[in-house]
């Protein structure tokens, strides 16, 4: 079913197949979880047992010795949120290290949906206005839903505001993208359209390949320099180029 996800919970492999498996059959003995779950029945008792502190199982009473009942799926919301409550708790110190390190010019690589989300998060790290040259509305992927919601949040109460060159395709194929970006916007003359764009935030130069209207491939590739000169030098040819754009009316 969905092991995989309750092991990125905190669960361990096992852990997660007998609570699984306790979900399925609703309650049973260890011998009954051993022949489901595949695992071996001596190590049932120790997973089991912690099983009953993380509060997910709970040995049901005058049934016998070993008769274990699952707690309602929604106690691992209550595992999220710890974990949360957790990182949150030592957030400042971990980013106060990160910050104590002098950002030194640098050039690196990220792919696929992931580094797409990693670029999204080095746009609210530097909280500063992002420029974007031959867009094509690719931060509404669908994949990117959920993560793009909370983004703009994040973006709206730091203050991040956006300058967008779109590639002329986007105005008739996409114009649910410009409602929901909203202005200031232009487009690139239609001879200029390319496969590629770059994005300018802070001291950072971000460009793509892999991005098309509305979506992005799954190698994606992203390339990214961190230069605040360089980054102030695109920004100039950006205005160059913003100023020479007409007008949307």
């Amino acid at each position: 079913m969905h092991t995989a996800i309750l092991e990125g919970l905190g669960l361990s492999k096992n852990e997660a197949k007998i609570y699984e498996t306790l979900l399925l059959i609703g309650e049973a003995t260890v011998n009954e979880i051993s022949v489901r779950s595949k695992i071996h029945r001596r190590n049932i008792y120790d997973t089991m047992s912690r099983l009953v502190e993380k509060g997910l199982v709970f040995q049901v009473i005058g049934k016998g010795d070993n008769v274990y009942k699952p707690v309602d799926p929604n106690k691992l919301m209550e595992l999220v949120e710890e974990r949360q409550r957790k990182l949150e708790k030592v957030m400042p110190e971990l980013v106060a290290a990160y910050n104590d390190k002098p950002q030194l010019e640098a050039v690196y690589f990220y792919k696929g949906i992931e580094g797409f989300k990693n670029y999204l998060r080095d746009v609210l790290s530097s909280g500063e206005d992002v420029y974007f040259i031959g867009a094509k509305g690719c931060w509404f992927d669908p994949r990117l839903k959920t993560f793009l919601e909370k983004f703009l949040k994040d973006a709206q109460r730091e203050g991040v505001k956006y300058q967008h060159l779109f590639d002329y395709e986007v105005k008739d194929d996409l114009p649910e993208v410009m409602e929901s970006v909203g202005k200031p916007y232009k487009f690139l003359p239609k001879e200029y359209s390319t496969p590629s764009m770059i994005d300018i935030f802070g001291d950072h130069v971000v460009s793509f390949t892999g991005a098309g209207l509305g979506k992005i491939s799954d190698d994606i590739s992203i390339f990214v320099v961190v230069s605040r000169s360089m980054a102030t030098s695109y920004k100039t040819w950006f205005k160059f180029m913003w100023d020479h754009c007409p007008e949307v009316t």
